[in-house]
């Protein structure tokens, strides 16, 4: 496993920094996040170091995110939330703090809760055409395999 040095992330995954262990195997690490917005609150990391989603590769990825179910149901059989949020913030305007790819599992238990995710909404701010225009400027950049 690549690891950096000066990331917590990667102290944790090495032992170097304690932390409340969810689930482990060879490619993924799941601790309890600290802040606890909501109890049972957990980060999923791949052990490799990567920076954020745009620096990840499609392998990391792919083992990262086929553990995220399990983790997931394991949190909703153990607390019986009523949902639950998975979040990835990337860089420091979308309030990425530690910077190695991280999937916040963030329980639900109804309002006032902790947990809050508020935007504004434009839908009237784009017609149809304007979406299909926008779909295809992204498809753009899309390299298929």
């Amino acid at each position: 496993m690549s690891h950096k040095e000066d990331c917590i992330f990667c102290k944790i995954v090495a032992g170097d920094i304690p932390s409340a262990k969810v689930y482990e195997d060879e490619d993924v690490y799941a601790f309890l996040d600290i802040s606890q917005v909501t109890k049972g609150h957990t980060l999923v990391i791949p052990k490799k170091h990567t920076k954020n989603i745009y620096e990840t590769d499609a392998e990391t990825a792919g083992k990262l995110f086929t553990r995220l179910p399990e983790i997931a149901s394991a949190i909703k059989e153990t607390y019986q939330p009523i949902g639950m949020n998975l979040l990835n913030n990337n860089e420091k305007p979308a309030d990425q703090s530690v910077f190695h790819l991280h999937i916040h599992l963030i329980p639900r238990y109804g309002k006032g809760d902790g947990y809050s995710s508020n935007w504004e909404v434009h839908s009237d701010e784009y017609n149809t055409d304007d979406l299909q225009k926008i779909a295809e400027e992204i498809n753009q950049n899309i390299s298929s395999t």
